[in-house]
């Protein structure tokens, strides 16, 4: 995002304001498209979604009718006396008589025979006797070896709901077998005998299931039985075992007490699902609607609306820009007189500028430019009072080889008098005051500034009772290294002040300098009292500029550090600075980081 933002910064005004208009004019337009085009695609949903609800709850409906018509039939025959006795007989290899045999024909099995063609649901009620010793009456009653006929005979327990088998009771010749049936079974028990027959109430698949057998475009089903066996709708376009384990992950977007309606994209076609489980056989029934071609349709209106809004996007970018930069002509002008000025020409003026906002420009940079050549006319007669000054301050810095010259005669007079610590403390305050009095443009060299602490120690070894010994670990090769004078005294001073000082003991102080990476490293260590590790804390703080010092910005703790640390930002950048260590009662550290740079001047103060 900010490397977009820098380049559009780079970008010309013209453009800048086409891209502007470009955004807020189209911006609003795809917004509105994106959801335009969403909640058509929802609708879409929404509308299969309600459709599969109504379908499922009045499938619902169906089944719960088939299956009570088909119990209704199983439990008449069940109570049927005649039949359960004409079983009975038949169990116990008893022959019945020819007259007994004509009267429960003609009453009793047509009775039964009238019951279920008076039900249009009912494809058969056929009762199976577990001998053959029976005689045979259809379409009712059949002896054990023709249920071998059947599929559902070799189940392992006979009794229950079968699904999607044909009718090859007889042969083809006399019953057709194109359709198929689904059947409860149900035991004919008796007390003392155990099961004496079986009673199955069938129904067509296509009755029971009539979603199965319709062929409405992109509708279909399927049928998963408890055993997950699957019955499946002609001509289906998918896999239904693939359809359901992408089901298992998915989440129904309408609920109701006879199942759940789901919307499911496998691959790039679009699925509403309703998954209604059986309760009454057990199973589920899936009815699935393809709504792909649908969404398809809003998708590719969507990519020609894409398309013509890029189109358009291009054409009014080009219209835009024209429109701009006539309005921004007179803009250009100006600026090329701003160009014309950087390259030094200062006669320049901007001609016909007008009246409104660019011409007020135009009127303010002329006015501009005569004050700008009006002040360099005031500059160069300041620049010639400030060369007379400087002329005058040489003049009084001469004045100061008196005080040098004074020096020398006093110094004289001690070794005359042999006072050599005198005369020795006057050479080194001699070569402090020129080298602090010297007037010097830019930085020193580090052997310059390492020979003046050399000198302001000797004369600390004067004030104090106790003595400071300077240890000095610098490599030859790095005394040309380039540092802003006058940067190690601030540090020596704080560690005799703050550091040695409160001990008031002999005691040493470090300096070592070394180079890495090309950064060089200067460190300045005491062995006095240190500091506790918030007075550490505070102190950094002051040098990094988060606090104000403490007694003011001038005088308060830590002022001398700030300022080394802010000379040495402005002579080598804000990667560099000053870093204090220390530990309570045992030293204190000063290490100041700068760029490895040799400096043109080599030779120690003198």
């Amino acid at each position: 995002m900010k490397t977009l933002i820098q380049k559009l910064t780079r970008l010309k005004l013209n453009t800048k304001i086409t891209i502007v208009i470009l955004v807020f004019t189209f911006l609003p337009i795809a917004i509105f498209s994106g959801i335009l085009f969403y909640n058509l695609e929802q609708d879409v949903i929404n509308e299969s979604k309600t459709y599969m609800l109504y379908k499922m709850n009045r499938e619902s409906d169906q089944i719960a009718t088939d299956v009570d018509s088909i119990n209704m039939s199983t439990r008449f025959f069940l109570t049927h006396e005649g039949l359960g006795e004409v079983l009975n007989l038949a169990y116990d290899g008893e022959d019945s008589n020819v007259r007994d045999i004509l009267t429960f024909y003609h009453s009793d099995v047509a009775e039964l025979e009238r019951l279920v063609n008076n039900n249009p649901l009912l494809y058969s009620v056929r009762v199976f006797s577990v001998t053959d010793d029976v005689q045979e009456m259809m379409p009712v009653l059949f002896q054990a070896s023709r249920m071998e006929n059947l599929s559902w005979y070799d189940a392992s327990k006979p009794a229950g709901w079968h699904f999607g088998y044909h009718d090859q009771l007889f042969s083809s010749l006399i019953t057709s077998q194109d359709e198929e049936i689904a059947s409860l079974v149900t035991e004919v028990s008796d007390y003392h005998r155990g099961t004496v027959g079986y009673i199955e109430a069938a129904i067509r698949m296509k009755t029971l299931f009539p979603s199965l057998y319709e062929e409405l475009e992109g509708e279909s089903a399927f049928y998963v039985e408890t055993d997950g066996t699957y019955h499946i709708s002609k001509g289906i376009a998918y896999e239904p075992p693939e359809l359901v384990e992408v089901l298992k992950d998915a989440q129904p977007v309408v609920s109701s007490e006879n199942g759940d309606v789901y919307f499911v994209r496998k691959g790039n076609r679009s699925y509403t699902v309703a998954v209604q489980p059986m309760k009454a056989f057990g199973g589920t029934l899936y009815d699935v609607q393809d709504i792909s071609d649908d969404i398809g349709n809003i998708s590719h209106r969507r990519n020609v609306f894409v398309g013509l809004a890029v189109l358009m996007l291009f054409l009014s970018a080009l219209g835009i820009d024209r429109i701009v930069r006539a309005m921004l002509r007179q803009f250009y002008g100006i600026l090329d007189g701003i160009h014309q000025v950087q390259k030094g020409d200062l006669s320049v003026r901007v001609d016909g500028h007008g009246s409104d906002e660019m011409g007020e420009l135009g009127t303010q940079l002329n006015k501009m430019l005569d004050r700008i050549q009006t002040l360099m006319k005031s500059n160069i007669q300041r620049e010639v009072l400030v060369k007379n000054s400087e002329i005058r301050t040489l003049q009084n810095q001469i004045n100061a080889h008196f005080i040098y010259n004074v020096l020398e005669s006093i110094k004289m007079m001690a070794e005359i008098d042999e006072k050599y610590e005198i005369a020795d403390a006057i050479t080194s305050l001699g070569k402090l005051l020129r080298y602090s009095m010297r007037w010097i443009s830019g930085n020193v060299s580090l052997a310059e500034e390492v020979e003046y602490i050399r000198n302001y120690v000797l004369l600390m070894n004067l004030r104090y009772d106790f003595e400071v010994i300077l240890s000095i670990d610098i490599p030859e090769e790095l005394y040309d290294q380039e540092i802003p004078k006058m940067s190690l005294q601030p540090v020596v001073e704080n560690a005799v002040l703050h550091g040695i000082e409160p001990v008031a003991t002999d005691t040493t102080i470090y300096i070592k300098a070394r180079e890495g990476d090309g950064v060089f490293q200067i460190e300045i260590t005491d062995a006095g009292r240190g500091m506790s590790p918030e007075q550490l804390e505070k102190l950094r703080e002051t040098i990094h500029g988060k606090v104000q010092p403490e007694g003011g910005s001038a005088k308060g703790h830590g002022i001398g550090l700030k300022n080394v640390e802010d000379r040495i930002q402005l002579s080598f950048g804000k990667d560099y600075g000053v870093e204090v260590f220390s530990e309570e009662s045992k030293y204190t550290k000063v290490a100041l980081l700068m760029p490895r740079k040799t400096s043109e001047r080599k030779g120690f103060a003198n």
